[in-house]
């Protein structure tokens, strides 16, 4: 499947187009990113391990282990993988007081909310996610919430939005995905769903 562009989705009625919609979150729903960049470059050098930001951005939607393990092995650089996670987990949990969220994006779930089954699939863990939500409040808009521990792989493996179609009960193709990463389209596309990419209307949030 491809981009979407059959419509202007920050606002017309994508219910003529799809039965449901699956939004990622970090970076899609909120404005995240810069804060766990923030708290994985305190995290990293601290450990010897260089972790610019263009290769941040391009690892979206990859979960904290896996971008860990990668890394150490690229870098000839051994640390406690579990235990690195949860430094960098407490140093954005540190930050998430400056959360806001997307807005652009946010009002077009809240467009849509009540009338097309919505999901959040996400690369990252269960709290974080469900605690940006809640945060932003708009936890109870979705019917599902699928995070790096529901799925065995991850983006750009299908798995996370294949899993939130189901939860939802629409069928794939008549999916569309919000989404702000490579990872996250290549696994869109696998999944056989159309998608989005919010960054060019997001971009200067």
């Amino acid at each position: 499947m491809t981009e979407f562009n059959d419509a202007q989705w920050w606002r017309d009625d994508l219910a003529e187009h799809f039965d449901g919609l699956i939004f990622d979150c970090d970076g899609t729903l909120t404005n995240s990113m810069p804060l766990h960049f923030r708290a994985w470059r305190e995290t990293m050098s601290a450990r010897g391990i260089e972790f610019t930001e263009e290769r941040f951005y391009s690892m979206g939607g990859m979960p904290t282990e896996k971008i860990i393990a990668l890394l150490c092995e690229e870098q000839n650089v051994s640390v406690d993988v579990d235990s690195t996670a949860e430094v960098k987990e407490a140093a954005f949990a540190d930050l998430i007081g400056e959360l806001r969220p997307l807005e652009l994006v946010c009002e077009c779930a809240d467009r849509h909310r009540g009338r097309l089954p919505m999901a959040v699939a996400s690369g990252g863990t269960r709290p974080i996610i469900e605690q940006q939500l809640q945060l932003i409040r708009i936890r109870e808009w979705f019917g599902a919430v699928v995070t790096s521990e529901d799925t065995e792989l991850h983006k750009p493996e299908p798995d996370a939005f294949l899993l939130a179609a189901r939860l939802i009960g629409v069928k794939p193709s008549r999916c569309l995905v919000f989404e702000d990463s490579p990872l996250g389209f290549d696994a869109a596309g696998r999944a056989g769903m159309r998608y989005v990419d919010v960054r060019p209307k997001t971009a200067a949030v």
